[in-house]
C-alpha cells in the first residue's frame, strides 16, 4: 500500500499541488474540520460512491488516525483505483483545515 505522511501531504500542499484527497471519516468528525481540497465521503458510502470517481487518478485517503483510511484503501485499490494512505491521520495533521 502507498503510504504519505502529513507532512510530505502538506508539503506538497504548500507547493500548490491539488491531489485528489478522499476523508473518509464521519459526517461529525469532518464537522470538526478538514483539509481545504478533500471531498467527504464516509467510509461506509464508499461502495454506492465509486461512480464518482476516476480510476485513472491518484487518490490520497484520509482519516482520523490512519486505520480507515487504510481499510479504504484495501478495498478502492481491489477495485482498480490508485490510492495512497495519509499515515496519522488527522490526529497527527498540523495543517490548513476548515469546517
Amino acid at each position: 500500500m502507498n503510504e504519505i505522511s502529513t507532512k510530505d501531504l502538506e508539503a506538497r500542499l504548500d507547493a500548490g499541488e491539488q491531489p485528489n484527497m478522499i476523508d473518509v471519516r464521519e459526517h461529525e468528525e469532518v464537522a470538526a474540520g478538514m483539509i481545504p481540497g478533500a471531498v467527504h465521503i464516509p467510509l461506509m458510502e464508499l461502495p454506492e460512491r465509486l461512480g464518482e470517481l476516476d480510476a485513472d487518478k491518484e487518490y490520497i485517503i484520509i482519516c482520523r488516525s490512519g486505520n480507515r483510511s487504510s481499510m479504504a484503501c484495501n478495498f478502492l485499490g481491489g477495485n482498480g483505483y490508485n490510492v495512497t494512505n495519509m499515515t496519522g491521520g488527522m490526529l497527527e495533521w498540523e495543517g490548513e483545515t476548515i469546517a
